[in-house]
């Protein structure tokens, strides 16, 4: 039996963004499409902390939070940031440029 390919969070996701969240923070959102999505990646746990660290080179106590959040049908992820906003070597000061690699998630 050959192995089903993967899909990419794409397909199940209507949002995904990253924002602000104070100077040593930074939030990611996935917001789903449909409660379905929502439901599927909750339960089976597809993202997790060493997940999320493995795609933004951070040690794993640097995800800080993994939330699921039933009124937008939303995963919100808490990372500690590199740097503080704003600060020398800061590369993004909103954190708005920050998601695209949850767009390499697969399910």
């Amino acid at each position: 039996m050959k192995n089903k390919p993967k899909k990419s969070i794409m397909k199940a996701a209507r949002v995904i963004r990253s924002k602000n969240s104070g100077p040593y923070e930074l939030t990611l959102d996935i917001m789903f499409k449909e409660r379905r999505g929502y439901e599927l990646f909750k339960k089976k746990k597809l993202i997790t902390a060493r997940q999320i660290a493995a795609l933004y080179g951070v040690d794993k106590s640097d995800v800080l939070k993994i939330i699921y959040f039933e009124p937008s049908q939303a995963i919100k992820i808490t990372l500690r940031r590199k740097v503080p906003s704003g600060t020398p070597g800061d590369t993004d000061i909103y954190g708005a440029q920050q998601h695209a690699p949850l767009l390499n998630i697969k399910f």
